[in-house]
């Protein structure tokens, strides 16, 4: 894993390793949607089911960026395409096996609905953003495929600085988020110290490609304050590059290794994020739709249509999850 072993610091935060370069992790939305039946901004704005969503990553030794604001383990990643690689096939089934072990504890709690445990031993959705850039994964296209045959909904979500990969990723993600945290090139090294100097160059390229894509996009600005809040009028600019189906202008939150290089102080207030929403909006052109001020977000759409994921996926209790021979 990288120039040294962190298994056994990421097993202490709760990271369940599903291979040598893959983990999955239970997020805080998974457990208030089992115990409280509230769902993330996910659920909010494109109808996903938090408890019946597995967060995971094929790369969580592997990223080209050394963001500030990340809350994971830094500086011990791989920051190129991954010469060796987990499996996709097995880390599927391990991921999902996974997912059961976190939440098998639930199922006797009195605040959760037995039904509702139950479903969540059926992940319906899979968000490959856990930690690490997923597009350094070589197999991405075929886990992909492996996800979408068994009726598994995929939201990916990449930096944007490998747009070989985006190119040539097929099938595509039900939803592709790619972050775009900087306003300018200035801004993108001081922010996220890129391993390539051409980091910048490589994200405007990957904008124009996400901009043809036949998927669900998004674009999520990360606001930090007092480093990349403000310039709409740049930010504006990259958004009309991509022409994405949606825009989530989120506030930073002071969480994890972040709290070693930022302060409380670079958290901004959701009116910070709503205001600054509005200005982009009224510059783009894309409409207000949706806001989750616990999350501080703000969902920017072209159009209302298109925020909930297709009901085309086949009955998932009619689907193997874990392969028999597992």
């Amino acid at each position: 894993m990288g120039d040294q072993d962190l298994s056994t610091e990421l097993a202490g935060q709760g990271y369940q390793l599903v291979g040598k370069h893959s983990a999955v992790k239970m997020c805080y939305w998974t457990h208030k949607s089992l115990t409280q039946g509230r769902d993330c901004y996910k659920g909010r704005f494109y109808g996903i089911e938090s408890h019946r969503c597995l967060q995971m990553s094929p790369a969580i030794d592997s990223c080209n960026l050394h963001c500030r604001f990340c809350w994971r383990n830094q500086g011990w990643e791989n920051d190129a395409l991954m010469p060796e690689y987990d499996d996709p096939e097995g880390l599927l089934d391990r991921s999902i096996e996974a997912q059961r072990r976190i939440l098998s504890g639930f199922k006797g709690d009195p605040a959760v609905e037995l039904a509702r445990w139950e479903e969540s031993q059926q992940p319906r959705h899979i968000a490959i953003s856990l930690t690490g850039e997923p597009t350094l994964y070589p197999k991405m296209n075929r886990f992909l495929e492996l996800c979408h045959a068994r009726g598994i909904t995929t939201f990916l979500v990449t930096n944007g600085t490998n747009p070989d990969a985006l190119r040539a990723l097929d099938p595509l993600p039900t939803q592709l988020y790619v972050s775009v945290t900087a306003p300018n090139a200035e801004v993108f090294r001081r922010l996220t110290l890129p391993a390539q100097e051409d980091a910048w160059e490589r994200l405007l390229e990957s904008l124009a490609i996400v901009r043809d894509l036949r998927t669900r996009r998004v674009l999520r600005h990360t606001l930090v304050r007092g480093w990349n809040l403000g310039w709409v009028e740049q930010y504006a600019g990259l958004d009309l590059l991509a022409r994405p189906d949606f825009i989530e202008p989120k506030g930073y939150v002071y969480m994890g290794k972040s709290r070693q290089r930022l302060g409380r102080d670079h958290v901004p207030e959701h009116e910070e994020i709503a205001a600054f929403a509005h200005r982009l909006a009224t510059r783009t052109g894309y409409l207000e739709l949706d806001a989750s001020p616990e999350s501080k977000v703000v969902l920017l759409g072209r159009s209302a249509e298109g925020r909930f994921l297709p009901s085309r996926a086949p009955a998932l209790a009619s689907l193997p999850l874990v392969a028999a021979s597992a």
